[in-house]
């Protein structure tokens, strides 16, 4: 997990370790979004930039 002021970020590696799921909060409307792909940093940037996006 990670956070900051604004968003959580919540990790879950896939049991086989194959994979990742990322799953963003926005801290203050508690708006989310998932993400998943091989890669935590991947998923990390694609949930928060979906969570994010206009």
């Amino acid at each position: 997990m990670e956070h900051d002021g604004h968003t959580l970020l919540i990790h879950l590696g896939d049991e086989d370790g194959k994979g990742w799921t990322t799953i963003a909060v926005d801290r203050e409307t508690r708006r989310w979004a998932v993400a998943q792909d091989r890669v935590q940093s991947g998923t990390a940037r694609a949930a928060y930039d979906r969570l994010y996006e206009p």
